[in-house]
């Protein structure tokens, strides 16, 4: 029987929905509008359609929307003023500053001058901290956005075996933390793993952050489990004609969707949850720095 198909997008427009909910409460009952900042520095290409696309969003779901476009050559101390009037603004209640910066600027300085409160990323080291040790945080959207998807096809997840791909700072050990937070049995795997083929076979839950395009065939997915795919990777695509791309994940979608109880496909999956969870991120930081209740169902 194939796998039922994990339809990030329909998820991340039902996420948006419920953002763009309670944002209209807080404006109505409180008067508050969250706000959302967006940090550019430089002109790559990918980056500037990502910030457009957060943007948007942020204005759909009711939400102030700030955008700072600063020049590749900005230095390190121009950089770090423009976010620090963020952080002393009340009416901004998320900072994020896109990746990659220009190789001139520090990235942990950078992230780490953004006030915790305000990291709606969640790469702050303090966040790192507080997640690390089980206590309230904000959350990197990616991960969320997985941990979501799972809670939403699974209920509980109390007592799986999950193995997480990857160990990235971004992805990889926050999604680990975030399913031991669900009481998942968590084995994190990486390229200098042991019998990788034989650790992924025994998890009911794979997620696939590493990075190397299809790397994860079918038969290292034991019948049934559930597959998340974070992985990104644009290949050439000759079939469409010279020149043509196309976007695969880092498992091996047909092989693996042959043999999963459920998979996430890319594109559609978990990529479109990010920018949704960056959203319900900022309303969340936005209820706490004005003492209000947390949107459930929004937060890990």
């Amino acid at each position: 029987m194939p796998a039922k198909i994990i339809d990030g997008k329909a998820f991340a427009a039902t996420v948006r929905a419920q953002v763009a909910e309670h944002v209209t409460k807080l404006k109505d009952a409180h008067g508050i509008t969250p706000g959302l900042a967006v940090v550019l520095v430089g002109e790559d290409p990918a980056s500037q359609v990502y910030v457009r696309s957060k943007g948007k969003q942020t204005v759909e779901v009711g939400m102030k929307s700030v955008e700072h476009k600063l020049d590749a050559e900005t230095s390190e101390a121009d950089l770090l003023k423009v976010i620090d009037d963020l952080n002393n603004d009340p009416e901004i209640h998320g900072i994020l500053v896109q990746l990659p910066l220009p190789k001139h600027l520090d990235e942990d300085l950078v992230i780490n001058s953004i006030a915790p409160e305000k990291d709606v990323d969640g790469f702050h080291i303090s966040n790192v901290g507080l997640l690390g040790t089980g206590q309230k945080s904000m959350v990197p959207c990616t991960p969320l956005g997985c941990l979501m998807m799972l809670r939403d096809h699974h209920g509980s997840l109390s007592g799986l075996d999950a193995v997480v791909i990857g160990r990235s700072n971004i992805v990889g050990k926050p999604m680990a933390q975030l399913l031991l937070g669900d009481s998942c049995t968590v084995t994190i795997a990486h390229s200098r793993t042991k019998d990788l083929a034989d650790v992924v076979r025994r998890a009911d839950i794979v997620v696939a952050a590493v990075g190397r395009p299809e790397m994860v065939p079918g038969d290292w997915i034991k019948p049934g489990a559930t597959v998340i795919d974070v992985g990104i990777n644009r290949l050439d695509a000759p079939e469409k004609g010279d020149g043509k791309t196309k976007l695969v994940g880092d498992v091996h979608y047909e092989s693996c969707a042959a043999v999963a109880g459920a998979i996430t496909p890319v594109p559609g999956g978990v990529g479109p949850m990010t920018i949704a969870c960056l959203l319900a991120n900022t309303v969340t930081a936005c209820c706490r720095a004005n003492g209000l209740p947390e949107p459930e169902g929004l937060t890990a």
